[in-house]
């Protein structure tokens, strides 16, 4: 894939899970995404949220990369259009080519596999390895168990507070691109 623009990656279910909002912030996201000319990072699957970010983002133009694992390809099979996947021959390769790809990550309702995800870039970033926007789309406020959590291993001195600093929670994918455009320009011109 010839990036030109900054791509944006999203952590997502490869399921829709079970309230319609889930897919429905998932296709605002994509629209937003093609529309602030972005290009979009992603998992390579099809199916869930994965398929429906992918989708609404290449219906509106932006140029769509799937990194998926050769071992998924028959599993979360891509969707049919796509042209420009990358093959890995694991998922940890998966993650780290999709976190060399990105200059922002957004992270979607998901299951294991998102929160691994997730977890892959906030660990990198607390360890100063990873210098790029992180930012949740609490949709349905589905991310709140997830914020005690980390409060709590702040709290039990797991972590330092400065690791509650390095990613953003926002209610909408508007908020999560407006978040975006603000780090990446600050980013740039600092």
């Amino acid at each position: 894939m010839d990036k030109k623009s900054p791509a944006i990656c999203v952590f997502c279910g490869s399921s829709f899970g079970a309230d319609p909002e889930y897919a429905a912030a998932a296709r605002t996201l994509g629209q937003l995404i093609a529309g602030h000319g972005y290009t979009l990072v992603f998992g390579g699957g099809g199916p869930g949220l994965m398929g429906v970010v992918a989708r609404a983002a290449r219906e509106g133009g932006a140029p769509v990369l799937g990194v998926l694992p050769d071992f998924l390809r028959w599993v979360e099979i891509p969707p049919e259009w796509e042209q420009d996947i990358e093959i890995t021959p694991d998922l940890q390769l998966r993650k780290t080519r999709m976190m060399e790809l990105a200059d922002a990550f957004v992270v979607l309702p998901g299951g294991a596999g998102t929160m691994d995800e997730f977890f892959e870039v906030l660990t990198s970033a607390q360890l100063q390895v990873l210098k790029k926007p992180i930012v949740l789309v609490d949709t349905k406020g589905y991310f709140a168990p997830l914020e005690a959590l980390l409060r709590h291993l702040v709290k039990e001195g797991f972590a330092r507070p400065a690791m509650l600093d390095l990613f953003a929670t926002v209610e909408t994918p508007e908020a999560a691109i407006e978040f975006i455009e603000k780090k990446l320009k600050s980013m740039r011109a600092g």
